[in-house]
């Protein structure tokens, strides 16, 4: 459920956290409000400092399957190691992006490397999955890493913009979509101001840490705006925060969820359940288990 809000300001999205595995997971897409905001239909924050690490553990997400979707990846503390079905092997750390387009269905586990491991690491970061449109909800699987460097940087009044994908402001990340999007990270240096446009059809505000207020309205951490469409918003921080910033052009058709599959259809989503039980959508190499699938909702 959202708060009761006014223009420019649609709704508030609260998150809902949950512990899995020795860290918090905090997710707001979709809600009630806002299934999705542009292609984005997935937001979810890790947090693992609630659950300190001792040396010799870390995170260990076994293979599991993605179809309609691309995954988007972006830590701010720790390191992850990346391993999909199409062989692909990335470290990632702060600061970067992978993104594995699922398309027609791809496999990926998720683990502490092993320097992390030994030292105890802390994982804090933002996992989100952007839905395919229909016309590329069946294309080849992929992957695609992105170091930090390579990423267009946007300073304008003590807010710097990491642009994560799409476009904004002139800019254009090089990582490779497939709708009208924006995806970007904020920092707000204290006493800081950043007037967000109505570039893009849809838009949220999520505010990772600090302090933020949209046109005076102040937002609690881990909670996302939702823009009322056309609307131009300011945001200003007196004490400095970490924003996520997304958008892009509303997706037409259904997107029906089923686990960690999204389609157009529920024979589609049957088909993808059918595969995994199977084992028939791919492996990941040096990976010997898997996550079992959840059983079937009722109908």
């Amino acid at each position: 459920m959202s708060a009761p809000v006014k223009a420019p300001v649609k709704a508030i999205l609260k998150p809902h956290p949950r512990d899995i595995g020795g860290f918090t997971v905090a997710r707001v897409l979709p809600a009630m409000d806002a299934r999705l905001i542009g292609p984005f239909i997935f937001f979810d924050y890790m947090d693992q400092r609630a659950h300190p690490s001792l040396p010799g553990a870390g995170m260990d997400v076994l293979p599991h399957p993605h179809i309609g979707i691309a995954t988007v990846t972006y830590l701010f503390e720790g390191a992850l190691m990346h391993r999909d079905s199409v062989g692909s092997v990335q470290k990632i750390v702060p600061g970067d992006v992978n993104w594995m387009t699922a398309g027609r269905g791809i496999v990926h586990s998720e683990r502490t490397p092993a320097a992390e491991r030994a030292s105890g690491q802390l994982l804090r970061g933002i996992q989100s999955w952007v839905a395919l449109p229909a016309s590329h909800a069946e294309i080849a699987p992929s992957f695609e890493h992105h170091a930090a460097a390579s990423l267009p940087r946007i300073v304008l009044d003590g807010v710097t913009l990491q642009l994560l994908a799409g476009s904004a402001l002139g800019h254009t990340s090089p990582v490779t979509t497939y709708s009208p999007m924006l995806y970007a990270a904020a920092h707000f240096a204290a006493a800081s101001r950043f007037t967000f446009d109505a570039e893009q059809e849809e838009r949220g505000v999520y505010l990772v840490e600090g302090e933020l207020a949209l046109d005076g309205t102040p937002l609690a951490p881990l909670h996302m705006a939702v823009l009322t469409p056309g609307e131009r918003v300011t945001l200003t921080s007196h004490a400095g925060a970490t924003v996520m910033l997304i958008g892009g052009q509303k997706l037409a058709g259904e997107h029906l969820i089923e686990w960690n599959f999204v389609a157009s259809t529920r024979a589609r989503l049957e088909r993808a359940r059918d595969a995994w039980a199977a084992q028939t959508m791919g492996q990941v190499p040096g990976e010997t288990g898997w996550i079992a699938q959840p059983p079937r909702k009722p109908r």
